[in-house]
């Protein structure tokens, strides 16, 4: 329902032109003869691009652009304070508050003057002086973040992390009008929300999701959102990059932009120049906590589908292999005899999970999903995450030095269901080894027996060592090597022995410690 806005210049294009223009420079610079030069600059005619104006898209999109409101229910303060004034949030004694003092502040940013009976709070209904029945203090701001229209029957898309706290969400429209929200549902993992208006038969101006095999590093990007509560706000920049991990969750998938994004744009879209959003703005990288030029979006393909569930029926069902995964290093990669590092490497599968019912075992690598490659852990996590549950995949696992296939079912992932782990918290504290216990002192390691007899207690380490370097701890315990488990010192030194004979430099441990199993691979004999 939107116009495609051409005739603007990507900075992609702008800038191959920019490159043609300073090999042509180049050439100037070598002395080489000018009529060359100006047949050269003739054939590739270099002009500089125009200056793109972003007025059109941006009237076109601004309607379906809301802020969001979120509100929760805050308990009257009375008597005196720490800041010996007297007060409450009915707006009793606001006056005697300096200007400066944070709480005169927090109503200011949010445009309510706490004196004003007839103020914001008055929007939801008090039914008793409390605010509602039964409720305890009155609904006041506790948040605003942006958000957009998705359909013209009122479905809005914003930040779960906006929303998760309120009790009453206010959606205002670029024309200052404001209407009353209800959350739909949400989803952490991605960090999306949906919420509904009743616009009583109004038909809202709605956005549409941009394909992302479109979007390339480069390309101009327009945000509109609520920084700071000022309400209708648009900045522009570019794309600057694609597949960014920010470490938030398996997911991460983040559209990387320089766009000025600030508090308050959370929940905004990112649109390109045809007005369809290519991004959801979730997060900054900000040492200041200001706009530095690195804001992060969630992508229109994740968001689009995860939406979607959402206005369904309020929740998102994803596949579920049930295994805790890692990435596969260099080094772990020469240690199992894998030619490249790449996979998902199985720290665990969780007891009774449709990995561990299929055969996945610890040590295994996961190298492909239904024929398709499995570029690292992330990867695998998101086309699982994605997948409906009880279907069935076919997986290819890199085990004993060679590919096997698998078979799993899928089950469903649980609402709050965490990465599987072998962590055992009542596991009691690893006495001191015996000093007669063998140092493995090519690692840099000194083990003993476990208390449960599975496994080798670490006992010392040698701060100086690789294994030290590789972050294994004195406590931890040592459960295999080379995916064969071990239950001495004599153990471990046969299963390098062995690896040394294959020819690898390197040897695949799996420590246990209080946070969970891992996989590190120590080079043999000091080997790099």
């Amino acid at each position: 329902m939107l116009k495609n806005f051409n005739g603007r210049p990507s900075l992609a294009t702008v800038l191959k032109a920019s490159t043609v223009a300073g090999i042509a420079a180049a050439v100037l610079a070598t002395g080489v003869p000018l009529e060359i030069t100006r047949s050269y600059a003739e054939a590739v005619k270099v002009q500089a691009p125009a200056v793109p104006s972003f007025a059109n898209v941006v009237d076109a999109v601004s309607p379906a652009v809301v802020s969001v409101r979120v509100e929760n229910r805050v308990n009257p303060v009375s008597d005196n304070n720490n800041d010996g004034f007297s007060f409450d949030f009915n707006g009793r004694g606001f006056d005697d508050l300096p200007d400066d003092h944070p709480l005169k502040r927090f109503f200011k940013q949010f445009g309510q003057d706490p004196n004003d009976q007839q103020g914001h709070s008055r929007r939801f209904g008090q039914n008793g002086p409390n605010g509602g029945p039964g409720g305890k203090g009155r609904l006041r701001p506790v948040a605003q973040g942006s958000g957009f229209f998705i359909s013209e029957d009122g479905y809005i898309v914003t930040n779960n992390h906006v929303v998760s706290d309120g009790q009453a969400f206010v959606a205002v429209t670029n024309d200052g009008t404001e209407l009353d929200a209800k959350l739909i549902g949400k989803d952490p993992r991605t960090d999306l929300a949906v919420l509904k208006v009743d616009g009583k038969g109004k038909k809202f101006t709605y956005v549409n999701w941009a394909d992302d095999n479109n979007v390339r590093v480069g390309d101009w990007v327009v945000a509109v959102g609520n920084p700071f509560g000022l309400g209708g706000t648009v900045t522009a920049g570019i794309v600057s990059a694609r597949g960014r991990d920010i470490g938030s969750g398996p997911y991460d998938d983040y559209l990387q932009v320089d766009a000025a994004v600030n508090r308050g744009n959370s929940g905004g879209p990112t649109f390109n120049l045809s007005g369809e959003v290519v991004g959801i703005n979730t997060a900054i990288f900000s040492p200041s906590g200001g706009s530095v030029g690195i804001a992060f979006a969630i992508p229109a393909s994740t968001a689009k589908d995860v939406v979607a569930d959402l206005m369904k029926d309020g929740q998102v069902s994803r596949g579920w292999l049930g295994v805790q995964i890692q990435p596969v290093t260099k080094d772990i990669a020469e240690s199992i005899g894998l030619s490249e590092p790449s996979g998902a490497l199985v720290v665990a599968p969780q007891a009774g999970s449709p990995g561990d019912k299929a055969g996945m075992k610890a040590g295994d690598v996961v190298t492909a999903l239904n024929g398709d490659t499995i570029k690292d852990a992330r990867d695998l996590s998101r086309r699982i995450g994605a997948m409906q549950p009880g279907s069935k995949v076919e997986l290819s696992v890199w085990r004993a030095g060679k590919a096997q296939p698998l078979t799993v079912e899928l089950g469903t992932l649980p609402i709050d269901q965490k990465d599987a782990s072998a962590d055992d918290s009542n596991q009691p504290q690893q006495p001191e080894a015996p000093a007669s216990e063998k140092a493995l002192a090519d690692l840099g390691l000194t083990v003993g027996p476990s208390d449960d007899g599975k496994g080798l207690a670490i006992t010392d380490i040698d701060p100086n060592s690789d294994a030290a370097d590789k972050g294994i701890k004195e406590g931890e315990k040592i459960t295999s090597v080379n995916n064969q488990e071990v239950s001495s010192a004599d153990d471990i030194v046969k299963v390098l022995n062995q690896a040394k004979k294959d020819g690898r430099t390197r040897a695949l441990f799996q420590i246990q410690s209080n946070e969970g199993s891992r996989f590190v691979a120590l080079p043999i004999n000091g080997q790099g």
